[in-house]
């Protein structure tokens, strides 16, 4: 029997253009340009093991998920409770935590394509305001649900409900956590699966595998020691892969992932640390990466993977090898501070076969790399291609990174952007003051205004610290489009920048001391950060927010009943003599 196909694959390339790019022009209209595949996907095919490029009538791998959705399915909804706790998932000791419906990571949220989520947070702790973000989500039309205190909301005040609520209008793996200064750090986060089509074929999927990294002393705790600090971010303790992993000593046990020799698997990767890069492989076990954040790629397969923090890979792998336990090993990347490397214990996870010994592996793999950038684009190309149109190329605007430190209050460490760092106002969210009608944000609100419908605009962020690290930059509210990135100051020639069909993706790494150009429609109405993904980065400044068709903005996002009482709740809370400690970072 003849298995139905959709396909869409087009010849990629770069455009070049000559000239100089002025850093503050004008932004040019021009309606994006999508394109989808040049065949009807089968009505008839359905998403199984052979086909899953299937998925329901006239929706497949080959639809641009922009462009359009499914018919709204099921209403898929979850109960969450963040409560004062600890966690010991090393092995190596209780320490202080913040879990989620008390487990780490917190419950696996999944739904389809197409499906409505809606997700009750109640704020069981004592002392901390809260609120979810879900990343990658792009929250077409229900910007108050992106659960960023002090821009889309105000923060859950302690004791306090609050109901998010968005439709999957994309498909793929991500995760959710907390963007409440560092509280993810100490355990406010869970991983997301959209079900949907795939680029691939495989016969079991197994999940999200979130890797992050792991400290004995609290986040909160470190993250004041980071807002004063010269030397840079603190060094974590350990890595954990889906919450797990030995310690120093050899206590506390791996993570294994269970196979049948035969069978192949999808296998859903998720870096959520605080402040690390990682590198991955499996021994004797190459992957076929199929997407990178939540955009659809064209296959390739390959040994290991670059993975920074935000950024999630799904791949392809078979189980097709003797029958035993074969390491799935993590490296860090050299701009990293971890002090688990130092003894010699192998870091990562077992591959374990069904009917092998319970045992740890003795496999050899390659040489992971050290390297702290994202994998090239020329592998990263999203299947279904959009071409950035050229014209917007003169309408760049440069977004200067640089940092301070102020001596007079103690070392006072903060990153700015144009010379601004960014701190929020928890009690008067920037989403707030847009649906007022008023103009003023505020000194630090870092407001950059994306103001034409279905307009293209290029961002080019330009790393002018004189500490020569990378930053994971992400985006709310949109995937963005990487037409070029390198070493150095951009001299605004367009050669070499990649137009047609770029890597898309929602996290994409600035390179120490260098540029990164990134290009997205305003086609969605809202407040939106960008922002640094090392969550001491974050908390020290290093973000901006899109005011984007503030015209339309309290149109799109209709009811806000919730937000009103949100707010009406946290101001409550947030007054002098309250709570036990002031606002000291971004709040973010």
């Amino acid at each position: 029997m003849l298995i139905p196909r959709v396909a869409c694959w087009l010849s990629l390339g770069s455009i070049a253009l000559a000239g100089a790019i002025p850093k503050n022009a004008a932004p040019v209209v021009v309606e994006r340009q999508a394109a989808t595949s040049t065949r009807a996907p089968d009505s008839a095919c359905t998403n199984g093991p052979r086909t899953r490029n299937c998925w329901s009538n006239g929706f497949s791998i080959a639809t641009d998920f922009d462009a359009k959705a499914p018919p709204a399915g099921k209403t898929v909804t979850y109960d969450l409770e963040i409560t004062n706790t600890t966690a010991d998932p090393d092995g190596n000791g209780p320490r202080l935590a913040m879990l989620i419906n008390n487990q780490y990571p917190g419950p696996v949220i999944r739904a389809s394509w197409g499906d409505t989520l809606i997700i009750n947070v109640k704020n069981s702790l004592q002392d901390n305001g809260t609120g979810l973000h879900w990343h990658g989500i792009r929250q077409l039309n229900s910007c108050p649900h992106d659960g960023v205190p002090g821009i889309t909301e105000c923060p859950i005040a302690p004791g306090k409900t609050r109901q998010y609520k968005f439709r999957a209008t994309q498909f793929g793996t991500s995760w959710y956590h907390s963007h409440w200064s560092a509280q993810y750090g100490d355990g406010v986060l869970g991983t997301m699966i959209i079900d949907g089509p795939a680029t691939a074929n495989y016969d079991e999927d197994l999940g999200t595998l979130p890797l992050t990294d792991w400290t004995y002393k609290t986040a909160f705790e470190l993250n004041e020691r980071a807002q004063h600090s010269t030397t840079g971010p603190p060094t974590a303790d350990n890595i954990l892969v889906n919450g797990k992993h030995i310690n120093a000593a050899g206590g506390g046990s791996y993570h294994k992932i269970n196979v049948v020799k035969g069978k192949k698997y999808r296998l859903r990767i998720i870096n959520t640390s605080v402040d690390s890069v990682f590198h991955v492989t499996m021994h004797n076990h190459p992957f076929t990466v199929i997407t990178a954040d939540f955009v659809p790629i064209k296959p390739f397969v390959t040994n290991q993977i670059t993975i920074n923090i935000g950024q999630r890979y799904d791949v392809v792998f078979t189980a097709n090898q003797n029958i035993g336990n074969y390491w799935f090993q993590v490296g860090l990347g050299a701009c990293n501070r971890n002090a688990f490397p130092a003894t010699g214990r192998p870091m990562g996870a077992i591959l374990h076969y069904a009917d092998a010994p319970d045992a740890n592996p003795t496999s050899t793999g390659v040489t992971l790399e050290t390297g702290c950038l994202d994998m090239p684009s020329a592998s990263l190309v999203p299947f279904v291609p959009n071409t950035v149109p050229s014209s917007v190329i003169p309408a760049a605007r440069e977004l200067d990174l640089n940092n301070v430190v102020n001596a007079a209050q103690n070392n006072l460490f903060r990153w700015t952007i144009d010379g601004s760092t960014h701190i929020v106002n928890w009690n008067e969210p920037s989403l707030q003051t847009a649906l007022l009608g008023e103009t003023d944000y505020g000194a630090n609100s870092n407001v950059y205004e994306i103001p034409t419908k279905d307009n293209w605009y290029l961002w080019w962020i330009q790393n002018k610290s004189p500490i020569p690290i990378p930053h994971p930059i992400h985006l709310h509210g949109h995937d963005f489009y990487v037409i070029g990135s390198g070493a150095g100051t951009w001299d605004g020639s367009t050669t070499g920048l990649t137009l047609n069909n770029p890597t898309r993706r929602d996290v994409a790494t600035l390179p120490p001391s260098g540029y990164l150009l990134l290009a997205f429609p305003a086609d969605n109405p809202g407040l939106w950060v960008m922002h640094c993904h090392i969550a001491f980065h974050a908390s020290q400044g290093l973000s901006v927010q899109f005011l984007e068709r503030k015209g339309e903005i309290s149109t799109s996002v209709g009811n806000t009943d919730i937000f009103n009482q949100g707010c009406q709740e946290w101001n409550e809370y947030w007054v002098d003599g309250n709570h036990p400690y002031n606002q000291t970072d971004s709040g973010i």
